[in-house]
């Protein structure tokens, strides 16, 4: 019996220097230590398939859509523009895919954002909503937004 302990004792060690590690840990220490790492956390993250920075593009998304009420495009746009977050064109896309956004509301608060601070008539609010240089809204968003913007 003591020589059976010994030798799993000795492989015990063995196995353990062999990973690196220091055989002055206990393997409970060694099984914390390794759930801990980067890449363990990074594989956690990416158990349901979705890598970190698909997810991080996502996050974004949700942040854009919510909080400056932009368009669907206008937040792929963020995404991927050099001089915005660089996401690469697949991570934006997935962000895009899966945002829970309402765009018929994002359009409708930029209609009202530009009415009260600009004063601007329903038509140019119209208009800076749909171009491709202002806000890049759909046509139908933009009609839901004028037809739902107050008098």
């Amino acid at each position: 019996m003591k020589k059976s302990l010994i030798g799993m004792s000795l492989v015990a060690t063995l196995m353990l220097a062999g990973c690196g590690t220091s055989s002055t840990s206990s393997p409970s220490d060694k099984a914390a230590e390794k759930s801990e790492t980067p890449a363990n956390n990074e594989a956690k993250q990416q158990d349901d398939g979705v890598s970190t920075e698909f997810k991080s593009a996502l996050k974004k998304a949700e942040s854009y859509a919510t909080s400056m009420h932009m368009s669907k495009a206008g937040v792929f746009d963020q995404l991927t523009s050099e001089y915005g977050e660089k996401f690469p064109l697949e991570a934006a896309q997935y962000a895009i895919d899966n945002v829970k956004a309402d765009w018929n509301a994002n359009a409708l608060e930029k209609a009202k954002s530009y009415q009260e601070s600009m004063s601007m008539s329903k038509e140019a609010v119209r208009d800076q909503l749909t171009s491709e240089h202002g806000e890049k809204f759909t046509p139908e968003e933009a009609e839901y937004a004028i037809q739902n913007l107050g008098n």
